[in-house]
């Protein structure tokens, strides 16, 4: 396969589903033009996140769609020959009753590819969404990918179990927002812009993947989102990045070939130790 060139998009995208669709086509229209076989827009791209992380609004919600709906496929038309990875809030009827899930599906001009429900949930937004339960890769055009939703980032698992599944590509789809608690008065100086960035190079450097990472920009309610969306090299290696504001960071990259050039010495995956890996328990917990 021939090398491949990704994109990561920085963007603020609001509630209004509408106008996200207007602009995550021209944002499809402009990453052709750059030639980007795989493009990674943000973490809640329709609809928006959150506004207030420890307490929600219940009557500021983001709204639920569905995968088989016109707004996916509204997408799918535009993405055309391109791999596309988005997020939204998925409405999926649960018996008597409706869940919300915060959702990335990676879709083609032929359907979708790839699906995948956010694990890991921070603060209070376990108050709005259920919670997914596995993470897999998936085949597409580019080659085999995987998907994470920003928090899930923060647990080594998740990448390596995407690895396990044969993935070579993660993109990381997020609305990681600065600190809530510890502000810092510029953004590249924020704890939680640190941690973004430690968090795409580890997990890349430790599976020997090609990573790419997209964020949300702005604010919304209560929350100032990062931006800094990058494409990651297999030893960790920043390829391209947007800063704070809108962007699209695009790097040229032969997966199979960079993947392979890494794992030539040193294999992570092959040189694991399962047998070895206890986790201990504390006195007094089963």
């Amino acid at each position: 396969m021939p090398a491949l060139r990704i994109g990561a998009v920085a963007g603020h995208f609001g509630r209004d589903v509408g106008r996200a669709l207007d602009k995550v086509e021209g944002i499809v229209a402009a990453a052709r033009q750059a030639g980007v076989g795989l493009l990674v827009l943000p973490d809640a791209t329709l609809g928006g996140y959150l506004s207030d992380l420890r307490r929600p609004d219940p009557d500021s919600l983001p709204p639920g769609l569905a995968e088989d709906g016109p707004e996916v496929r509204r997408v799918r038309v535009a993405a055309r020959d391109m791999v596309v990875c988005l997020g939204y809030a998925e409405e999926v009827a649960d018996g008597g009753s409706t869940l919300l899930y915060n959702a990335a599906v990676c879709v083609h001009g032929d359907g979708v590819l790839g699906r995948h429900h956010k694990v890991h949930q921070p603060a209070g937004e376990a108050l709005v969404y259920a919670a997914g339960d596995a993470f897999r890769a998936f085949d597409t055009p580019v080659g085999r990918l995987g998907m994470l939703i920003d928090y899930d980032k923060t647990f080594p698992e998740t990448a390596r179990a995407l690895a396990l599944g044969g993935a070579e590509a993660v993109a990381c789809l997020s609305a990681w927002p600065a600190s809530v608690t510890d502000r810092a008065s510029r953004l590249p100086r924020d704890r939680q812009a640190r941690l973004f960035d430690l968090y795409d190079q580890a997990r890349a450097a430790e599976n020997q993947v090609v990573w790419a990472s997209s964020n949300q920009t702005g604010v919304m309610g209560g929350l100032r989102f990062l931006g800094q969306a990058k494409v990651v090299g297999p030893g960790g290696d920043v390829l391209a990045r947007t800063g704070a504001k809108g962007g699209l960071a695009v790097a040229e990259v032969d997966v199979a070939a960079e993947v392979a050039r890494a794992r030539r010495v040193l294999h992570h995956l092959e040189e694991l130790v399962p047998a070895a890996y206890r986790v201990p328990v504390a006195e007094g917990r089963p």
